[in-house]
């Protein structure tokens, strides 16, 4: 009788462990969270207009992907992976390893530059390889819209 009493005791205070808050705050997400949707309908995304010049490291404040750029100081991406981000045949045929996966038109949640740019990447480093500073949330979100909207050579 006493052993059950001093297990159920036991049972007991190991329980009263558990009843705290059922959501609890362990930090920062490792992952950024993604949405296979457009975010603004109603507004285009232009691959030449928007998307290759964030690549290209054109667009003033953002780091771009110069690592990826044949004849840049240091192609290392390139050079690396054979992933070319100059143009967009290159972006969609994609580099060694990811094949045609760097960018699934209508999926920017599993378009591997996506995921790359955004913190937390599944795999490897966080691009660009040189950062911080990385894209910022409102690049990141006009790159996944492209790819929402079709990733089209527009």
């Amino acid at each position: 009788m006493r052993r059950l009493a001093l297990a159920l005791l036991g049972a007991l205070v190991v329980g009263t462990g558990c009843l705290g808050v059922l959501d609890p705050m362990v930090g920062e997400p490792l992952a950024e969270r993604c949405a296979n949707v457009d975010s603004d309908p109603d507004t285009e995304v232009s691959f030449a207009r928007d998307v290759q010049p964030i690549l290209l490291g054109a667009v003033e404040g953002q780091p771009g992907c110069s690592c990826h750029i044949p004849g840049t100081p240091d192609p290392i991406g390139l050079e690396e992976t054979g992933l070319d981000l100059s143009n967009y045949g290159g972006l969609i045929a994609g580099g060694k390893n990811s094949l045609g996966g760097v960018v699934v038109p209508g999926a920017p949640c599993e378009s591997v530059i996506w995921q790359k740019v955004s913190a937390g990447p599944p795999f490897g480093s966080r691009m660009p390889f040189n950062g911080p500073p990385f894209l910022d949330a409102a690049t990141r979100q006009l790159l996944s819209d492209w790819i929402a909207e079709g990733a089209r050579d527009n």
